[in-house]
């Protein structure tokens, strides 16, 4: 479905400016293009973790997503077009309508959670806002979408889109929520890179957070077909990957920090190819 070259993601967040550091110079140093961090108010701000990343290596950075509610449109736009010119163009813009507890967050902020249309609504709006402050420059943008408007949002308006549905959706609704996205972009459907994050990699056990992260039990993940989950050794990844990029389409693979190193050799196999 794809004849897009492969690219590779870390998302993570700084614990600590050293931390932080290390991740991001290790990512470059395997040959990551991009560095990705999450939204929300039990982590630091994204878009100065991101301005610092940029310093560090030269990497792509981005939201993986910003959450709508968390922030007036004018503000997120405003943000995001600062990180643009600051990184010369090496941002790009992943933004969504929010995650389960985005609510209770929005609301610490004493900012409006609003229904479904008022939050897709708050997303276009962010984007109109970011278009004009762009300018001629124009900042790429990632929409994390799973349901029928939320797809239609990103088919007319995404560079980059995320399929975003649980770890246990089987791959048959994946390959359909695809092939919607695809009809509904009609002729911009081939400017859409599809991306896939991955919550593992490798043959290392999952950690006990993963019930956390992921919403289901280590056990039940790790016995699963999910999409979210790359095991075996480094040629069984990329051989994984190639049948991945031939079924949905998916060439952007983003992979959790604390996998980076065990992806490592994927990413220099595949990066390009």
């Amino acid at each position: 479905m794809s004849d897009r070259r492969f690219r590779f993601g870390v998302v993570g967040s700084p614990a600590t400016a050293e931390q932080w550091a290390t991740t991001v110079r290790r990512a470059a140093d395997h040959g990551y293009t991009s560095v990705l961090m999450p939204d929300g108010l039990q982590l630091p701000s994204p878009f100065a973790s991101l301005a610092m990343a940029a310093t560090l290596a030269d990497v792509r950075v981005g939201t993986f997503v910003a959450a709508a509610p968390l922030r007036t449109p004018r503000q997120a736009a405003w943000d995001a077009h600062t990180l643009t010119v600051l990184t010369d163009g090496r941002f790009d813009f992943g933004i969504g309508t929010g995650r389960p507890g985005t609510d209770e967050q929005a609301a610490e902020l004493g900012l409006p959670y609003g229904s479904g249309k008022e939050r897709r609504d708050q997303v276009r709006a962010t984007l109109d806002l970011l278009e004009q402050l762009d300018g001629d420059r124009r900042t790429p943008i990632m929409l994390a979408a799973g349901g029928p408007r939320a797809l239609a949002l990103a088919a007319a308006r995404a560079d980059i889109v995320s399929i975003a549905k649980d770890a246990l959706t089987p791959r048959t609704e994946i390959l359909r929520l695809v092939r919607d996205l695809r009809e509904l972009a009609g002729p911009r459907a081939d400017d859409i890179e599809l991306a896939m994050n991955l919550f593992a990699a490798g043959t290392r056990e999952l950690p006990p957070w993963t019930r956390r992260a992921a919403g289901v039990a280590p056990e039940v993940l790790e016995s699963s077909d999910s999409l979210m989950m790359l095991r075996g050794t480094p040629q069984q990844m990329v051989d994984e990957l190639a049948r991945r990029r031939d079924e949905f389409g998916s060439s952007y693979i983003t992979v959790n920090a604390t996998y980076l190193d065990d992806l490592a050799p994927v990413v220099e196999k595949l990066t390009g190819s």
